[in-house]
């Protein structure tokens, strides 16, 4: 039987869910700005950093383990410090004559850990909380983990940018910026070790004698629908799987190549400062939305609001404007957007992983999720090599009619997530 949790999700929610957003916005967001400030080219960015997608792909494989072995507390404990030594060693091999393919190894052992985090951080959400919990939380939950990727790709950006002026070398500034995360993971572990309810399923028992990896795997592929639902997995982010990779080097990128120019620390102060209020707004106005109205009503509303602000983009690659107001409007729209939409997208996952093996089920749903992202990025530099900014952004619109055709079609119970009275 799992031990009473006298612990507040209002408090362990937010540290947990942080710690899962900062690795993973490192690892496949921020090494992207790392790179370009060090020279590599759109092109191998693209195509390196979306194969660290790979692990939060693939990790369905190892997902029964966590569910069978351990706690998923022990687990995300670990994955957290494994971390913490991952970034160390980013921040002492980046001046290296071959940092290049070191910082890439170490990135590589930090998205196997990192998605094992997410494992297991995400089956303690599905077990510590009702499921009418669930859904009033969602909101809170994908807000401080949009939070954790901010206060990557803004406050820490803007570290290394802080860095790159004073120290007036790009390698150092991101040696020391890559150490800096990892005393940071190490106190937001220390945080989850106390915050953090220990609990687990009350029905660990059965279902370690009920489960295989066979069974964990066949009662996912032969749920309801599960063809369309994949595929809404898969296309509701279509367009910005192709965005996130982009946009940072379209920021930064000089006006000769269709980029803005914006300093380092302007990019980490936009998504760090006004871009962290929107998607709180947002985020939290998503999760309210739902709880009050279930999934049937904000499903089309909320695929809307996360692809339409992509648009704004093609006026920024256009234009070009001088002054970063413009730059930051968009971002701000983009990210209320973003977290007012991803809402629904969460809360389909959850209802994806209904069942016995929820935390395995709802690996698997997040791994088809990463796969979603990673494709569709991989060939994002060179596609955007071929275009030019202002194409490719135009592409990444054409890319969201599939994502709405697949939000109006899927299927779902309309009242999921709906709390109840």
């Amino acid at each position: 039987m799992s031990k009473p949790n006298k612990k507040t999700p209002w408090i362990w929610i937010p540290s947990l869910y942080m710690t899962e957003g900062i690795p993973y916005i490192v690892i496949i967001v921020v090494s992207v700005i790392m790179y370009k400030k060090l020279g590599v080219s759109n092109s191998d960015i693209g195509l390196y950093t979306s194969l660290l997608y790979l692990p939060w792909v693939i990790k369905p494989i190892w997902s029964p383990i966590v569910d069978l072995i351990g706690t998923k507390r022990k687990w995300f404990l670990s994955m957290q410090l494994v971390l913490a030594l991952v970034f160390l060693g980013v921040g002492l091999t980046t001046a290296g004559s071959n940092f290049f393919f070191m910082t890439l190894a170490f990135f590589w052992m930090g998205a196997f850990a990192s998605a094992t985090n997410d494992i297991a951080s995400d089956g303690m959400y599905l077990i510590a909380l009702k499921p009418e919990q669930q859904s009033f939380f969602v909101g809170l939950r994908g807000t401080f983990y949009r939070i954790g990727m901010i206060t990557g790709q803004g406050l820490i950006v803007m570290v290394a940018g802080y860095l790159e002026t004073s120290l007036g070398d790009n390698t150092k500034a991101w040696s020391f910026t890559m150490i800096i995360v990892a005393v940071l993971m190490i106190i937001l572990t220390a945080i989850n070790y106390f915050s953090t309810p220990k609990v687990e399923e009350e029905s660990k028992e059965k279902t370690t004698r009920e489960a295989s990896f066979g069974k964990v795997f066949t009662t996912f592929f032969t749920k309801k629908n599960i063809g369309i639902s994949l595929a809404f997995v898969l296309l509701y982010r279509l367009g910005e799987s192709q965005l996130v990779k982009m946009a940072s080097p379209f920021l930064l990128d000089v006006k000769e190549k269709g980029g803005l120019a914006l300093s380092t620390s302007e990019v980490g102060f936009m998504y760090g400062t006004i871009g962290v209020i929107a998607l709180l707004l947002g985020g939290i106005l998503g999760g309210i939305a739902i709880s009050r109205d279930g999934l049937g009503k904000w499903m089309i509303p909320m695929a809307l609001s996360l692809n339409l602000p992509n648009l704004l983009y093609i006026a920024l690659a256009y234009f070009q404007p001088e002054n970063i107001f413009f730059a930051g409007t968009v971002v701000v729209i983009e990210q209320f957007g973003y977290g007012f939409g991803f809402a629904a997208y969460m809360i389909f996952l959850i209802y994806l992983a209904e069942g016995l093996f929820k935390t395995s089920h709802y690996a698997l749903a997040t791994g088809f999720m990463a796969m979603g992202m990673m494709f569709p990025g991989m060939l994002s530099g060179y596609i955007q090599e071929w275009l030019g900014y202002t194409g490719f952004f135009i592409w990444v619109g054409i890319a969201m009619i599939p994502a709405l055709a697949i939000a109006a079609s899927v299927k779902y119970p309309r009242e999921f997530g709906k709390k109840l009275d």
